[in-house]
């Protein structure tokens, strides 16, 4: 699917989840990496050895939801922007993820949220704007939407 469409199937992209949906009432780190690529920076930065590839730095990502607290470090040095951190709490979801384009949008800001393909899917609330020590190019962006879309959203369009 994804070298067809560019975009993980839904199939795919739930997998990466927690089985246990009630694990996401606290932030947790979603890491959608589908290919082997040598690629570790997430493993080396998670000062709670949350994310483990072992020695072949070729394999996936794997996840331990227990160890994981959302702080965002894995999703601010992924190079591939294949991490994301999510949680729900009530009827609202957050959702945070880095984000590379100018201008950024504000902390207050009203921005259209769109799914893997870009298509609009819901209007989300700018809670977080933060600038990355990766670089100053990327900032991390933290928005409040309908626990709805916490599985669906993907990034922001942001209209000027």
């Amino acid at each position: 699917m994804i070298e067809k469409t560019g975009s993980a199937s839904f199939e795919t992209y739930i997998m990466e989840f927690p089985k246990d949906k009630t694990i996401l009432n606290s932030p947790k780190a979603i890491i959608e990496c589908y290919k082997e690529i040598p690629c570790n920076p997430c493993e080396t930065s998670c000062p709670f050895s949350a994310i483990t590839i072992g020695p072949n730095i070729n394999q996936r990502p794997l996840i331990d939801f227990d160890k994981c607290t959302g702080c965002t470090i894995c999703a601010s040095v992924c190079p591939g922007l294949a991490i994301s951190i999510r949680a729900f709490k009530g009827e609202r979801a957050t959702l945070t993820f880095p984000y590379e384009f100018l201008p950024r949008p504000k902390k207050g800001a009203h921005v259209n949220v769109v799914d893997r393909e870009g298509s609009v899917i819901t209007q989300g609330k700018v809670l977080k704007v933060s600038e990355t020590k990766r670089s100053n190019k990327t900032a991390m962006i933290t928005l409040e939407v309908n626990k709805t879309y916490l599985y669906d959203a993907a990034g922001i369009e942001v209209v000027l």
